[in-house]
């Protein structure tokens, strides 16, 4: 990992050198940069023309969870939750952008690796690996931008990084105040990182289709409050945005349809035979002088179930009930309400709950579960530089009796 990291700076100094040669050899090419906490190193040649970013974030964290458990002893957590770093670029003539962002906290670190074509003003389209635009709405905002150290109960549940690899189409209609975004994706359906480790680790089922649509009635966000949760900017008038999104994953072999080969189940001949996972949304974000409501539902279901056998033999057939052990199957509720003072201080507070679909098989993937979550947070530089603690009360009600469990965390997130 350490190596890729040299690589990856040494590779950036020397992009840095030539671009400065270059500038001192020909009167022809004009050569500016910047640094700022917050929007990373950049680089603009030919008066703007061309413009390349340097940047990253850093999330130390501190976390300890306890069950009620007889026995159960406290667990603690001291890490770096995200270390992000990313390379993102645009030729404003050519009408061409990109963004590389790896998380070298994890294994497998590539986040974001796409390439984007903006026709028009209001026209994007997107193709490479990114936040998909079929989950519910705290799972289209980046890390970075969170209103908690982590994400929702919901999020969790039904999805997992929310990245997947595909082609992805956007287009703004604006009718004088109001705003309609219709969005539509298809991706492989097998999240981010699909095509594994080599060229023999293949993907497994089809593709996933997906379409979302967007409304701000009331007219957009501030420049610079769009994507977050909070109310940084302190809308003067009051912002609401609606939006509800529809998934259809053809052949899931993971429990939220982001991954592949988690499972197998075959037809009567011993073929592969998967189920196809479907997703629906909706939600709702309000913003008012540093008053945020965010509001979310999610129903996940399958389908294409008959014929299937959990064996190659065709002894095992699949019962109804028992899909919902290889998919999260249920509904799932998200609410949270915020408020940020203009000084940079906030608190929040939220109330999740998963139900599973078949609450009569114990080994369901998605339980029957509601957590409650208090933050505070301290914005020192808008979101750039921030302090954020959480306690979460989650009780897990699937079991003959309620187990609870008590989270804290605090986080302190430096972007630059």
């Amino acid at each position: 990992m350490e190596n890729k990291l040299k690589k990856i700076i040494c590779g950036t100094f020397i992009f840095a050198a030539i671009g400065l040669s270059a500038q001192e050899d020909s009167t022809d090419i004009s050569v500016e940069s910047s640094f700022e906490l917050g929007s990373g190193l950049n680089f603009s040649f030919n008066e703007g023309a061309y413009q390349f970013k340097l940047g990253g974030m850093i999330q130390p964290h501190i976390a300890l969870e306890k069950t009620d458990l007889e026995g159960a002893e406290a667990d603690y957590f001291l890490n770096a939750k995200r270390s992000y770093f990313n390379i993102s670029g645009r030729a404003v003539k050519e009408k061409v952008s990109f963004l590389l962002q790896t998380d070298f906290s994890q294994s497998n670190p590539l986040l974001d690796a796409w390439v984007a074509f903006h026709p028009t003003e209001n026209f994007n389209i997107t193709f490479g690996q990114k936040q998909t635009i079929a989950n519910n709405r705290e799972m289209l905002i980046m890390e970075t931008f969170l209103q908690y150290p982590d994400r929702s109960l919901l999020s969790t549940s039904l999805s997992n990084s929310g990245r997947e690899f595909g082609l992805y189409l956007d287009y703004t209609i604006k009718v004088k105040s109001i705003a309609i975004v219709p969005q539509i994706a298809v991706t492989s359906g097998d999240g981010k990182n699909s095509f594994g480790t080599d060229s023999r680790d293949v993907d497994l089922g089809g593709f996933k289709y997906a379409a979302r649509l967007d409304l701000y009635p009331l007219g957009q966000f501030s420049e610079g409050n769009e994507n977050l949760i909070a109310d940084l900017m302190h809308e003067e008038k009051v912002k609401v945005l609606i939006g509800t999104a529809a998934s259809f994953n053809d052949g899931a072999s993971n429990t939220v349809g982001e991954g592949h080969g988690d499972f197998q189940l075959y037809n009567a001949n011993g073929e592969d035979q998967l189920p196809d996972y479907r997703q629906l949304y909706t939600d709702i974000l309000f913003k008012y002088k540093g008053f945020s409501l965010l509001g979310e539902y999610g129903i996940a279901t399958a389908t294409n179930l008959d014929g299937t056998f959990t064996d190659v033999a065709g002894a095992n057939e699949l019962e109804v009930t028992e899909i919902s052990e290889y998919l999260s199957l249920g509904t799932a509720l998200n609410v949270q309400l915020g408020y940020v003072t203009k000084s940079g201080y906030a608190a929040d507070f939220s109330y999740s709950t998963t139900t599973p679909e078949f609450d009569e098989n114990p080994n369901s993937q998605l339980r029957d579960v509601d957590a409650i979550r208090v933050g505070l947070s301290k914005y020192f530089k808008n979101n750039d530089l921030k302090l954020q603690t959480a306690v979460s009360s989650i009780n897990d009600n699937s079991g003959l009796e309620t187990i609870n469990t008590i989270r804290g965390e605090l986080l302190l997130q430096l972007i630059f």
